[in-house]
């Protein structure tokens, strides 16, 4: 069975070989491995067969980075966003934010103008070359980029953004909104020019140790809105969709369901994510990604991590619906011989005795309920297209005959499907979108 069919089999709640699998360890960690017998020029990823791969563009601003001060532990750079930030110099904890490139909406406007969609955002040799070997691997391939909340802490002070969450909600969402977009029109311009995407992975930290960081009415009126189109278009795409949200999201996951989220993850044991608990609670909606406690996988009394992973795999692999990762990333105090471990437990204990037939048509399914067509306006922004066409229809629905037309950027033809328009659900208020994703009227 291939990575591919293993990811698509659990992420509709059937049972594959095995549970699928994949990890984020340091580059402090890969570095300690490397030095007690990870081979010097193997592929972490096909090692310890991990099954995802993920590609994205540059959605940040870009202005350039510069270093400021570098000491022997520390280095103080500018960021593409615009901010400034003290770093250990080999990265292991979170930085210190020393500036940030957003104090005012004046501010927001300027930044506003550098996150316009172009062909220069996509790393497109190096990418192409890491995307065709990993289809040829067989993985499960993934778009990643992120929105929200925590990809604008990069640009506003915390405790500003919070504030200004609650007293001027439309200013956030439409800052969200932006960012959004620009991964969709990205991801998009990939699409029409050689890549092909089973999911999308989205990282957003809403989260902290003891419950989410804002509430979820302010969720709502902040990010709901982003989410829905951008879960809708991958869907429509016939992508599932990932989200990375550390810290205690447990109130917030209503709503991303309802939003259309298809896999949460990390699942932080730290703050109060169970595994087991939210397999129970969430587990014919949901699936999940994530919830084996890093801080086991150091410890000398070996006996604890095997519980670890024995107790939460066997009930959340059940039905599929569950996919490896730890609760967070794999920090440096983890040895190379620890973490071999682990892999040996979850191969173990994720084996299914009866895996459901792995057949190509076994593709992603649609949800029960449709998710909203989600319509793109073509701007001139040098891609070779001027009309404005519609995203290509959601799975399932009748085939309907596609127009060639004009040459895009490549000299191939592209292809538009007619779709029915379909009227999106819109639960906060909904303006018309900054590059042509939604036409709502203002409620």
């Amino acid at each position: 069975m291939t990575s591919r069919e293993r990811v698509i089999l659990a992420l509709n709640h059937k049972e594959p070989d095995r549970i699928p699998m994949q990890d984020s360890p340091w580059a402090a960690t890969i570095k300690r491995w490397k030095s007690e017998g990870f081979p010097e020029d193997a592929d972490i990823s096909d090692y310890f067969e991990w099954d995802l791969a993920f590609f994205g563009a540059d959605c940040t601003p870009r202005f350039p980075v510069k270093t400021i001060e570098k000491t022997d532990r520390f280095i103080i750079q500018t960021t593409p966003q615009g901010g400034l930030r003290k770093n250990f110099r080999d990265y292991t904890t979170t930085p210190e934010i020393i500036d940030y490139p957003i104090k005012t909406k004046d501010d927001w406007k300027e930044i506003k103008k550098r996150l316009n969609p172009d062909f220069t955002r996509v790393d497109w040799v190096s990418a192409f070359y890491h995307f065709n070997e990993a289809r040829e691997k067989g993985k499960f391939i993934c778009y990643s980029g992120g929105f929200g909340y925590d990809i604008l802490q990069g640009y506003m002070k915390t405790e500003q953004l919070l504030m200004t969450m609650v007293e001027d909600p439309e200013w956030v969402k439409e800052m969200i909104m932006t960012l959004a977009e620009l991964n969709l029109v990205m991801m998009e311009f990939m699409i029409k020019n050689g890549f092909s995407f089973d999911g999308a992975f989205f990282y957003n930290d809403m989260g902290y140790r003891n419950a989410s960081l804002f509430s979820p009415d302010t969720y709502l009126k902040t990010h709901y809105q982003a989410d829905k189109m951008a879960y809708g278009f991958c869907h429509s795409k016939n992508m599932k969709v990932f989200l990375h949200s550390c810290g205690n999201v447990k109130e917030l996951i209503p709503m991303l369901i309802d939003a259309g989220l298809d896999c949460l993850q990390p699942l932080e044991v730290k703050a109060g994510m169970d595994l087991i608990e939210l397999k129970g609670k969430y587990g014919d909606k949901l699936s999940f990604m994530g919830g084996i406690d890093t801080r086991l996988m150091s410890d000398p009394d070996k006996t604890k991590i095997e519980q670890e992973i024995k107790t939460k795999i066997e009930v959340a692999k059940k039905n599929g619906g569950y996919i490896y990762h730890s609760d967070h990333s794999i920090p440096n105090i983890v040895s190379f011989q620890d973490y071999c471990l682990v892999m040996k437990l979850v191969k173990k204990y994720g084996v299914y005795e009866h895996p459901e037939p792995s057949v190509e048509a076994t593709v992603l399914e649609e949800k029960k309920e449709e998710a909203p067509v989600v319509e793109q306006k073509k701007k001139k922004f040098g891609f070779g297209r001027k009309k404005e066409e519609k995203i290509a229809q959601p799975a399932g629905s009748p085939e309907i005959k596609s127009e060639e037309k004009k040459k895009g950027i490549f000299g191939k033809k592209e292809k538009t499907t007619p779709v029915e328009k379909t009227k999106p659900e819109s639960k906060p208020s909904e303006k018309k979108s900054v590059f042509g994703f939604l036409k709502g009227k203002k409620k």
